[in-house]
């Protein structure tokens, strides 16, 4: 079954099986209040904490989180540092009460050229979360949505000149299996944080027919109760896909 159809169906349960979620205003929640910008990180990564852990009560079976884009390291070296770290110390401090509570993680974007060591933490990360059932976790690390397509488009050229797929063979679905997300079904639901209006290079292809749920609240202050509130909001949206007006 395709990603699309996939997401049809969730659509018509009136519940958002995979949720998208881009986890803006760090900095700006940190400045606000004098901090550093790393205190605004850390500060996220306690609202990915808590939001991870509710989403599974609330019936979201896949939630697939903007981490670090491909622009973000046109960021101060220093802040793409401990970006980096906070990254490694999430990993290795959450990875065992993850796969206790049946969270499985995965990973889109290029990873090649990540530090070794936060390489070396998703590996095992994902080693150890591979049984989860409950929740996939999907981070998106050096991602970026036109370059996920780029990707795509080169591998497609490279299976038409070596003859493996025909030109008229190529459509939507196979397009779609080439991405970075072929094994999830688009996301019905994408919640963006601190009230800016723009999908920012995430889950272009995607996103297509996903419904968007934006929040003035800064990411850190993120809570399952904002959660609710998109989840709420979704199920009472009529989701034609272009069908009707």
């Amino acid at each position: 079954m395709d990603g699309v159809t996939q997401g049809k169906e969730a659509a018509g349960s009136g519940r958002a099986r995979h949720v998208a979620i881009i986890m803006d205003g760090n900095g700006r929640w940190a400045a606000q209040r004098g901090l550093p910008r790393e205190d605004g990180h850390r500060a996220g990564i306690e609202a990915l904490r808590r939001v991870v852990r509710g989403a599974p009560n609330l019936g979201v079976e896949m939630l697939t989180v903007y981490a670090f884009s491909t622009e973000n390291w046109r960021r101060p070296a220093s802040e793409v540092s401990a970006l980096m770290s906070l990254l490694v110390e999430f990993l290795e401090s959450e990875t065992p009460e993850l796969a206790a509570e049946g969270v499985r993680l995965a990973t889109i974007g290029d990873l090649s050229v990540l530090p070794q060591a936060s390489q070396e933490a998703l590996r095992r990360a994902l080693t150890n979360t591979a049984g989860g059932e409950r929740l996939l976790l999907t981070l998106a690390l050096n991602y970026g949505g036109r370059a996920e397509i780029v990707r795509a488009a080169k591998k497609l050229v490279r299976f038409v000149q070596a003859g493996r797929v025909s030109l008229g063979a190529v459509d939507e679905q196979m397009f779609a299996s080439l991405l970075d997300t072929h094994a999830l079904p688009d996301p019905d639901l994408l919640i963006r944080a601190s009230g800016e209006e723009r999908l920012s290079n995430f889950l272009l292809w995607q996103s297509a027919y996903t419904e968007l749920w934006v929040t003035d609240t800064f990411w850190p202050d993120f809570g399952v109760e904002h959660l609710q509130q998109a989840l709420l909001a979704f199920a009472s949206r009529d989701r034609r896909y272009g069908s009707h007006s």
